[in-house]
């Protein structure tokens, strides 16, 4: 696998065209709105549009008219955002927790090197802390640099709590002059009306099965071709998706789905077991087991002889899969009950 490109670092964005094409029409026409939410599945492309966008007001120059968001890889203000070092730039997001923020600063101390894997390995907050939330009031509350935009980026905002969230919406209602939001958000149903109410829209699409594609070859350019496509196909839209898929294996689990469901009443009982354990392994393996499983099931349904029971056959399979979860059932036991129901 290829080394990966963060939302934060990566200049390269496809797939989303008028959404660009929107916010620089406000952006040209002054009428820039001070909180823009930016919502879509997940692994399509938001943070990284929204880092795009932060890169651009904190480069661009007044009263220039512009047609694109791309700045210079090389410049001054792209390594800053990329490090969250850029005086006007801030990111609020789930903070580590106390014990290994601790590990961190001991690190930092020590003059140890913090990469990204380092940071991989710790904990991080389930939710946004109202402190947080704080911190960033504070920040938009001081003179910007050079008299520059203000950008903070809020990743994702389904972490905020109750108050947390309360405290970002005082400052969607009150913003500073010259400062922005950039909401990302995968479940914008679950935020505060009043916060979705306050902020102009960004609806980021699922991307095409040929851009996903095109993505993956960029990325991961040792993949085969048609490793690339069958992954770009089971992603549904989703580059960040593949790329995970591609990581996890997962094109051996559903070949293995595949082939046990499509034997139906002649799978082998063995390869059946021996799946279903795989599946349970961890918890990783079995929401990966579940996302193919699900994928396949929407798959097949134009072939099958029966749509309306195995539409209820595969509401079952949903209900099974979150109850696996919820209930700490057997997952060995969901897994075979499972397929058993929609293709055994």
């Amino acid at each position: 696998m290829g080394e990966l490109i963060h939302p934060y670092e990566n200049p390269y964005l496809i797939g989303h065209d008028d959404e660009v094409k929107m916010f620089l029409s406000a952006y040209n026409s002054g009428t820039l709105h001070h909180g823009w939410l930016i919502t879509g599945d997940e692994g399509i492309g938001k943070a990284t549009l929204a880092y795009k966008i932060a890169r651009f007001l904190l480069s661009a120059k007044d009263g220039k008219t512009y047609s694109s968001l791309d700045i210079d890889a090389d410049s001054p203000v792209f390594a800053q955002v990329a490090q969250k070092s850029h005086p006007d730039f801030k990111v609020l997001e789930r903070d580590f927790t106390e014990t290994d923020k601790k590990k961190l600063i001991k690190a930092i101390n020590a003059g140890e090197e913090i990469n990204d894997e380092m940071k991989q390995g710790l904990k991080r907050s389930n939710v946004i802390k109202v402190d947080d939330v704080r911190e960033v009031v504070s920040f938009l509350s001081k003179k910007s640099f050079n008299d520059n935009w203000r950008v903070v980026i809020v990743d994702s905002t389904d972490d905020l709590n109750t108050s947390s969230a309360n405290a970002l919406l005082k400052v969607l209602e009150e913003p500073p002059l010259k400062s922005i939001l950039l909401l990302v958000s995968h479940n914008p149903g679950r935020l505060l009306p009043t916060i979705r109410s306050r902020c102009a829209k960004l609806n980021l699409k699922p991307l095409k099965t040929e851009e996903v594609a095109s993505l993956l070859r960029r990325y991961v350019p040792e993949l085969k071709e048609a490793a690339v496509q069958k992954l770009a196909f089971l992603a549904g839209g989703s580059i960040g998706r593949a790329l995970r898929y591609a990581e996890n294996n997962a094109l051996d689990m559903y070949d293995r789905i595949q082939k046990v469901c499509m034997a139906g009443a002649k799978c082998d009982g063995e390869e059946l077991v021996l799946l279903a354990t795989d599946a349970a392994t961890d918890d990783e393996t079995w929401v990966l087991f579940a996302e193919l499983v699900c994928r396949f099931a929407r798959a097949m349904l134009p072939d099958v002889g029966s749509p309306r029971d195995f539409y209820a056959a595969y509401e079952d399979a949903l209900k099974i899969f979150n109850d696996a979860g919820r209930l700490n059932m057997d997952k060995k036991q969901a897994a075979i009950q499972v397929l058993k129901g929609l293709f055994l």
